[in-house]
């Protein structure tokens, strides 16, 4: 396993009430209500700040990657991303699909800086070999 030799930045939170309460980072910039998926409560949930960290997270990736081949990430570049909480042997599980949007990047270069921006994205690493995840582009 890899090491941090230099923190960057950490985020940090205070939550309450796991699924029905509330998350608040230490600079209130983020302050949210969660509820859980599906049920009644106006919050967000684990699953949507997970797929919503990982897609600019990896929209950032993408950005270094098309840098290292000097190429220009398009202004619209777009993730929908899609995680889901499930159960199977073992207990709960989450699986993702990320469709990735280049718009004006021929497929070929897409997929290779799709693939580069997944072996760079902190997300991505943190994911290998823990969930199934596939990406599209489209």
């Amino acid at each position: 396993m890899s090491r941090i030799q230099n923190v960057l930045y950490t985020g940090k939170t205070y939550t309450t009430g796991g699924r029905n309460g509330q998350a608040r980072s230490s600079d209130d910039r983020l302050d949210v209500k969660l509820s859980s998926p599906g049920g009644p409560g106006a919050g967000t949930n684990p699953e949507q700040l997970f797929a919503a960290g990982w897609s600019a997270c990896f929209i950032g990736a993408l950005g270094h990657a098309a840098a290292e081949r000097k190429v220009a990430l398009p202004k619209d570049t777009a993730i929908d991303a899609e995680v889901d909480l499930g159960t199977g042997e073992g207990g709960y599980f989450l699986q993702a699909r990320l469709t990735v949007s280049l718009p004006g990047i021929d497929t070929a270069l897409a997929q290779e800086l799709v693939e580069a921006a997944h072996a760079t994205c902190p997300y991505s690493k943190a994911t290998r070999g823990n969930i199934d995840v596939s990406f599209q582009i489209a």
